[in-house]
């Protein structure tokens, strides 16, 4: 009998596959190269050609910091002129912390749509791409206003008889003495009639029909006011729309004189209407009713939505809340206990508006 143990088909078939394993290289079943093959370099490849480049650009932009060079001493007398002495020492010491290769480096021109299409300091007014300057335009208004005040003058009046600029109103007059205004301050005011629509009054005599007005009025400079009317007739109502509006008129708090502050959001019955501020050049994009009252206070960017119900005089109470109910940062820091500073004046030195 053999001395040998007896081993299975299977056991002898895997011996001999370990022996070959140890000699033959392994076959591949694809045609990439291995892992080992593939594996990438420690140090990246670079052409000479990119490394002319980037000499060319280091040379590039010594050439330009060399051109920032701090101020001498007759500007820095020129500014003392103008900026007190802790002013001054804020531009000596951020003129230290600034590097000029770092100017260089960093700094980056605009490349938004709203962007002008020259470089300039705008320290002086160019005809052929400026707007021109209005102080010539405004005397000759002044003049023109003026002459036809002289001429109107100069007409021939009757003894005796009461012309219609002599007769003063008395709802204005009233009006002037509520509100402290004066009639050409009224008289310049943004007033619009939003919502008109028939209502009806059951009584035990019937039916007494009347018309509904919903009036916005606004200086287009920060104050604001809805005002409501309802009388039989259509110039009644009207002038007592416009009247309480003018009465209600309050100011509203605007960013950087375009927007308003972060988020907004007010409901008045069943809508909602939410108020969101964009950046410069925005728009106002919203619904009719809101774009109104947007435009009739000042505000020039503004973001809004009614989720909800799209009853006109909802919506239009709920945005003159919201407008009159934000959050301003003065009170966030105050709940907070801590200092706030806007930061966008910060970066700009102010010179956002």
């Amino acid at each position: 009998m053999n001395s040998k143990s007896y081993q299975c088909l299977s056991c002898r078939l895997k011996e001999t596959i370990r022996q070959s394993s140890n000699h033959v290289p392994r076959r591949h079943f694809h045609a990439s190269s291995c892992r080992e093959a593939r594996r990438r370099p420690a140090y990246p490849s670079i052409k000479f050609e990119q490394m002319q480049e980037q000499a060319a650009q280091t040379k590039r932009m010594d050439q330009l910091a060399q051109q920032l060079k701090p101020y001498t001493e007759r500007e820095k007398e020129l500014l003392a002129m103008r900026f007190t002495p802790e002013q001054m020492q804020v531009i000596e010491e951020g003129e230290k912390a600034i590097s000029a290769r770092d100017m260089v480096e960093q700094g980056r021109l605009r490349g938004d749509a709203f962007r002008p299409t020259y470089i300039d300091d705008f320290a002086t007014i160019r005809p052929l791409v400026d707007k021109p300057a209005r102080l010539a335009l405004d005397e000759a208004q002044q003049e023109s206003r003026e002459g036809k005040g002289k001429a109107d003058e100069k007409k021939l009046r009757i003894p005796g008889v009461q012309y219609g600029s002599d007769v003063a109103d008395p709802h204005m007059t009233r009006l002037c003495q509520q509100t402290g205004l004066t009639s050409e301050e009224i008289q310049r005011l943004r007033v619009k009639n939003l919502v008109t629509h028939r209502v009806v009054n059951q009584t035990r005599m019937g039916k007494i029909q009347s018309l509904y007005f919903l009036t916005i009025a606004g200086n287009q400079d920060g104050m604001l006011g809805i005002g409501e009317g309802k009388a039989a007739e259509d110039e009644d109502g009207r002038r007592q729309a416009m009247m309480n509006a003018i009465r209600n008129m309050k100011p509203i708090p605007r960013y950087e004189e375009r927007t308003i502050y972060g988020e907004a959001e007010a409901k008045v019955g069943a809508s909602i209407v939410q108020l969101s501020s964009r950046p410069p050049g925005f728009g106002n994009r919203c619904q009719s009713l809101i774009f109104e009252l947007a435009r009739a206070a000042g505000i020039s960017d503004l973001a809004a939505r009614t989720p909800r119900s799209r009853n006109k005089m909802n919506v239009v109470k709920a945005a003159f809340k919201a407008l009159t109910n934000q959050r301003l940062p003065e009170d966030v820091a105050r709940s907070r206990g801590r200092k706030m500073v806007d930061v966008r004046k910060v970066y700009y030195g102010g010179q956002v508006y």
